[in-house]
């Protein structure tokens, strides 16, 4: 038995950041036992625990989150450990975990520092320092703007770039922390340096491409607190003592790139400058957003390298130029060691998609997306630091000699996200898929949930992050990584009056969003509770979700009289669908108002499920009697009395489904159904209904149509761009052709991770790993297998443990099943055509073998479409014997014919077959077997 996951707020030994609260969370790993019987957590300021500030015991302590009532103090490590006791007598306890305050409310000693005004270039601020005496503790506290770096003596100091991050500069900056001590001698000098560049906060970002949105000069401020084994203290803190000078870093920006030259500085004077502070940066010429009181612990979790791409292929092409093909579109940078002739010149230009076979990047819109490299003759290992590209292939132009794979290593960076989840089936185009979906994820989760990595854009679109977050949650363990989004997305609206923006950051507070992207204040901690089931979090998300509904509410009452339905504010709607005006519009066909308004229900309900989890009485009953007003205006807006849902488009389907607004159920269903058959079963629904789609039709028990459309290959589909060699999730359905030419859109990503919803259904209804409970405390674990797909291993690391389901449809028929229930937990589980329905299973690993009711290898029968008879040889036999027309139509791919299934072409009378044959022919049908 061990414990395992040890984690203060999801974050594994966390040094210096703000704690809005304090949750414990753990795993128990490799126990006899099933249940917990007791559970001890001891807090102390000594790793050895010789004073124990803080003990909590119970048999009913939550490893997915307990709260810790400790008083904290700034600077200060704080030690903690759980001990576990099971009912098959065992008993554990964790290794010694830390978290780790940082400043808190502690006032600030540094200053900010700066160059002069007139040095606008990258600067260096430095300072050097003695040690005299032993340290027993230091650490660094620093922050600095746009981005900085920090090193001593010349070696980098921590592992993360970008820092400190998207921060929305009018509410506050994030302060890093830097644990040094084991770096520090008694008797000896240091150099502090701190390299500062443009970042987000005065470099060129936004769809409005300006410059110094922030801010208007580079600066940084810190302290380095020193304390020695005699029990004496030091400060160095950032203050006019500290000098200046001029970098390499010619320039640097998000969408720019960056320009690293060594010969910068020749012939020009760069000579050290004593820094100028900022005493009062709120009202000082040339400064914005700089103020002490601005500064706080950080939360945004570190972004660093979490893995390397190897060059896959050196591509010569058409064009004459030299292009490095990584094999897999991702974010981060390239790396490269440097020992050329003085004054050599290297460019890097990055891009997704070859044209031709020519580089290509015009996608990117006005993203330079370079990297340029100019040498002085040094040996050295080279690589960008303030700027990030989202590519596959790199242009390499001026390299001197040849070019080899080795010489370039690819450095993939995003936020320190704990991978949970893992996919793999028989179908390899469905883990191709799967995959790009994990890839969209690690390129687009830089500190903020990105639309993309690599345009003129790389906001935090609101829209895109709501309907990804319970197949992010899948793949990784995003709650500390939601909950700095959901402070960015409270501090925006507290600007907005309760609305909410449709990305982050919003320049100039200007954007109110409509529906789906506003109700992501609801719709994202709505997702943190189901994943990870911790009111605290809910208790601080509280305010961004009621003010939200309140926002909308307002909007209402103002026009006068209440209708109750969301049709007032601009919104995408069910953007980039297919059932548009025409088949480039950016929005589908479905009402505007249906949309808004089913939006506007769900989040005042979600806002009442949290006010009763919350206590909130007097809350619950007024959002109660808003949810059921919306509920009925939507009713009789949008639905005619004998119950039929009067917009007729997939999106509008799936949202009345998946929400619960209809009058009859079953006859919403009947519709969709209708709906999917006119459109020859293909995908018209774009960013509101497409992420959906699947998982509601799993929902509504029509699990073969939902594999129909996640097999799907031709356009449009899931797998049109996997057959395309895609290594991530498009933006759009089209966002290529079919010859390989990118679409000209003028909107074209190749790295979007929207559609990549669509794993929520193979985690939940493929594998059948789904919550019962909050925080999977209880899971349902009901697979409903395809002889399409007929072997899958899927294991998800929940807040609460592992659980784990494989399945494979055996050759002889039989359906075999490996379960994993972690401890202290149970599921629910459901199998295919077993002889109990529902089984309750405590923690533990069960292995079932059988033979299910219904012959898994048997998937055809009269509701069988003739497309997908068309994709077997023998059933297209079968029909061809007995009714050879059927057959004919069904090999000619006629989409509108192949849409009908058998039973439905039985009562097309003007079809030149025989009735009674076509009835002998799906009985054979029916009696196939699919060989697997």
């Amino acid at each position: 038995m061990k414990i395992t996951n040890v984690r203060i707020n999801g974050i594994e030994n966390p040094v210096g950041f703000a704690y809005d609260y304090l949750l414990c969370s753990w795993n128990v790993e490799e126990a006899k036992g099933k249940k917990q019987t007791n559970a001890i957590i001891e807090v102390s300021d000594s790793e050895d625990f010789t004073d124990i500030l803080y003990k909590k015991e119970a048999a009913d302590l939550k490893q997915n989150g307990e709260k810790l009532e400790v008083e904290l103090k700034p600077r200060t490590t704080y030690y903690y450990r759980i001990t576990v006791f099971t009912d098959g007598g065992e008993c554990a306890t964790s290794e010694t975990a830390l978290f780790e305050t940082g400043k808190m409310e502690e006032p600030w000693i540094g200053k900010w520092i700066s160059p002069a005004k007139e040095d606008t270039f990258h600067p260096v601020l430095e300072k050097t320092f003695a040690i005299e005496k032993a340290v027993k503790r230091a650490r660094l506290y620093l922050t600095g703007v746009g981005m900085f770096e920090t090193y001593l003596d010349g070696k980098k100091l921590g592992e993360e770039y970008l820092a400190p991050y998207i921060n929305d500069y009018e509410s506050g900056i994030q302060v890093l922390t830097f644990p040094i001590e084991k770096s520090l001698e008694e008797e000896k000098e240091y150099t502090l340096s701190i390299l500062l560049g443009k970042g987000w906060y005065m470099g060129t970002f936004g769809l409005g491409m300006k410059d110094k949105n922030f801010g208007d000069r580079m600066a940084a401020i810190g302290e380095l607190h020193l304390e020695y084994e005699d029990g004496t203290v030091e400060v160095v803190a950032t203050n006019d003592s500290w000098e200046y000078y001029g970098s390499d870093i010619e320039d640097s920006g998000i969408y720019l790139g960056e320009i690293l030259n060594h010969q910068l500085w020749d012939g020009k004077e760069n000579a050290k400058k004593q820094v100028e502070v900022l005493e009062n940066p709120e009202e000082q010429d040339g400064t914005r957003n700089l103020s002490v009181e601005k500064l706080q612990d950080r939360l945004s979790l570190p972004v660093i390298e979490k893995e390397t791409v190897q060059v896959k292929e050196i591509i010569y092409t058409p064009a004459e130029e030299i292009v490095l093909d990584m094999g897999q579109n991702f974010a981060g940078f390239v790396e490269f060691k440097a020992n050329f002739p003085k004054g050599t010149k290297i460019i890097l230009d990055f891009g997704e998609i070859l044209q031709q076979g020519n580089f290509y990047n015009k996608n990117y819109r006005d993203a330079k997306s370079q990297f340029v490299y100019i040498s002085d003759g040094r040996e050295e290992i080279v690589r960008p630091h303030f700027t990030f590209f989202g590519f596959r292939y790199v242009r390499v132009t001026g390299w001197p000699g040849e070019l080899e794979k080795e010489n370039f290593v690819g450095k993939v960076i995003y936020s320190d996200l704990r991978r949970t989840g893992l996919v793999e089936t028989s179908n390899e185009k469905i883990n191709r898929l799967y995959q790009n979906t994990v890839w969209g994820e690690k390129s687009n989760f830089i500190d903020m949930p990105t639309d993309c990595p690599q345009r003129s854009e790389r906001l935090g679109w609101t829209g895109d992050a709501q309907v990804f977050a319970p197949t992010a949650s899948y793949h990784m363990d995003t709650r500390a990584f939601f909950h700095k989004f959901a402070k960015d997305l409270r501090d925006e609206q507290k600007m907005l009056d309760g609305g909410m923006p449709n990305f982050l950051p919003n320049i100039g507070h200007t954007e109110k969003a409509g529906s789906v992207w506003g109700d992501i204040a609801t719709f994202l901690p709505n997702t943190l509770y189901t994943y990870y089931g911790n009111t605290e979090e809910m208790e601080y998300c509280y305010p961004l979700m009621k003010d939200w509904v309140d926002f909308i509410d307002r909007g209402d009452a103002a026009r006068g009289e209440k209708t109750y339905l969301f049709d007032f504010l601009d919104t995408f709607g069910d953007w980039l669908a297919l059932d548009g005006p025409t088949p480039t519009s950016f929005k589908g066909s479905t009402n505007d108002t249906f949309v808004s308004s089913v939006y506007y229900y769900r989040s005042a309900q979600i806002v009442r499920q949290m006010a009763e989890r919350l206590n909130k009485a007097e809350d619950a009953a007024h959002y109660l009697e808003l949810e059921e007003k919306i509920k009925e205006a939507v009713l009789n807006e949008f639905f005619t009395p004998s119950g039929r849902l009067a917009i007729d488009t997939q999106a509008a389907y799936v949202i009345a489904l998946k929400f619960q607004v209809y009058r009859d159920r079953s006859r919403i269903v009947e519709q969709f159904k209708g709906r999917l058959k006119q459109d020859m079963y293909q995908i018209k629904c774009g960013f509101v209904g497409a992420p959906l789609l699947c998982t509601v039709l799993a929902e509504a028990g029509e699990y073969e149509l939902a594999y129909d459309f996640l097999l799907k290959e031709g356009f449009p589909s899931w797998l049109y761009s996997v057959n395309l060699g895609a290594t991530t999730v498009w933006e759009r359905w089209n966002s290529v052709m079919p010859d390989g030419t990118i679409s000209d859109t003028g909107m074209n990503s190749l790295n979007h991770y929207a559609y990549g919803s669509v794993m929520e259904f193979v985690y939940a209804y493929v594998a059948g790993i789904r919550p019962a409970e909050e925080g999977f405390r209880k899971a349902v674990i009901a697979p409903h297998p395809d002889v399409r797909i007929p072997e899958i291993a899927c294991s998800y690391d929940s807040v609460s443990g592992r659980y784990v389901c494989n399945w494979k449809i055996e050759k002889d028929g039989k359906f075999r099943v490996h379960i994993e229930i972690p401890f202290n937990c149970e599921a629910e589980v459901k199998l295919p055509g077993y002889e109990k329905e529902v089984m309750t299973l405590a923690a533990g690993n069960y292995d079932f073998i059988y033979q299910p009711e219904k012959d898994l290898r048997k998937p055809y029968g009269r509701h069988t479409t003739l497309a997908r008879i068309a994709k077997n040889g023998q059933a297209m036999g079968i029909l061809g014997k007995y009714t050879p027309a059927l057959a004919g139509i069904a090999a000619s791919g006629d989409p509108e014919m192949g849409s009908n299934s058998l039973e439905e072409l039985s009562h097309i009378g003007f079809l030149p077959f025989d009735p009674a044959a076509l009835e002998t022919a799906i009985r054979e049908i029916s009696d196939l077997t699919v060989e697997v």
